[in-house]
């Protein structure tokens, strides 16, 4: 259990380091509830988080290239296992992440703007599977989990978009509406698990493919959380 307590502490220090990306550091980041609820009638968990602001009406300005794009991100962090979201069994924290970043397209088998192109919408809210781990080389202190191309130990979701980093892309719906951003998520997707904790995270992430002295994907600011420490106090509600 140390390792997981430890990269939640890093996340809650992160809360604190808002030197940089200060442009996105609004309302529409500033969370005030996270809530899953279990539809038991339709087995399918409903994940949503609430703002002050309008929930993704803020979305990354880009950087006209993939070094440097900025991804932000409404991110659950949970207790699952990552063996429950179709990875195989390695340390770190599984969350689902709902991003924004109009720099590239990391959703090859879906359409989300439905104009018959499936690489042009990555502006458009969309969620990921991903394994947090500590990561010191950026200010957040997490990235998303690298692994050696090739690795045939590792094992990923057939929806993951090819890149060597412990991240799917479901595929689940997303809706904005208001000051509420929610995804539902069918139970069978998540190895029928129900009863776990989690958290409610707004974080500013960023790409990076030419220094190696970076994580691929690095949290570079937490603009709030849900709980306000992080405990990952929250269970799922049946309804």
């Amino acid at each position: 259990m140390k390792k997981p307590i430890f990269i939640i502490v890093m996340l809650l220090l992160a809360t604190h380091a808002r030197t940089q990306n200060s442009e996105y550091d609004n309302n529409d980041f500033k969370i005030t509830k996270a809530e899953v609820i279990n539809h038991t009638q339709l087995d399918v968990l409903v994940w949503e988080i609430t703002v002050a602001g309008t929930a993704g009406a803020t979305t990354p300005t880009p950087a006209g290239k993939m070094n440097g794009a900025p991804v932000l991100g409404y991110v659950f962090p949970t207790s699952l296992k990552s063996t429950d979201v179709g990875f195989s069994e390695t340390n770190g924290i599984v969350a689902l992440a709902l991003t924004s970043h109009p720099d590239f397209d990391d959703t090859p088998l879906w359409d989300e703007n439905m104009d018959t192109r499936y690489d042009n919408d990555g502006v458009i809210w969309h969620p990921h599977w991903v394994i947090l781990v500590e990561d010191k080389r950026v200010e957040g202190g997490l990235a998303v989990k690298q692994f050696k191309k090739g690795d045939t130990t590792v094992k990923l979701p057939p929806t993951n978009p090819g890149m060597p980093m412990y991240m799917d892309s479901p595929g689940y719906g997303v809706k904005a509406m208001n000051n509420i951003i929610k995804v539902v998520v069918p139970k069978y997707r998540i190895n029928n698990q129900s009863n776990f904790n989690y958290d409610g995270v707004a974080a500013y992430m960023q790409v990076n493919t030419e220094n190696m002295d970076k994580p691929m994907l690095g949290v570079y600011n937490v603009y709030s959380v849900a709980s306000g420490n992080l405990s990952l106090p929250y269970t799922v509600k049946n309804n």
